[in-house]
């Protein structure tokens, strides 16, 4: 456990928790605790590298697109959605 680690985390939260709005909009409700999480597992390995622990706007931009892949693949198992060469089609 590192403290500054456990700082960066807190106001994280804090942020999107003021915000709300911001966070629905990128990752969506539900997946706010495993967001946060990998938020945090990404600013320990940023430490075992050296590296400064904040992290960057694509490293955001890698966990949100993990996330959704995880989202579409359940969507895709349900048969919510088709996928076709043009896309994933809806299938209401």
């Amino acid at each position: 456990m590192n403290i500054d680690v456990e700082i960066y985390i807190k106001t994280f939260i804090n942020f999107f928790e003021n915000n709300p709005n911001d966070l629905l909009d990128l990752i969506g409700d539900e997946l706010k605790e495993v967001f946060y999480d990998k938020v945090k597992e990404q600013c320990y390995k940023n430490l075992e590298k050296g590296d400064d622990i904040v992290l960057t706007q694509k490293q955001i931009i890698d966990i949100v697109v993990g996330l959704k892949k995880g989202d579409i693949k359940t969507l895709l198992t349900h048969g919510v959605f088709q996928k076709t060469n043009f896309g994933l089609f809806s299938l209401n």
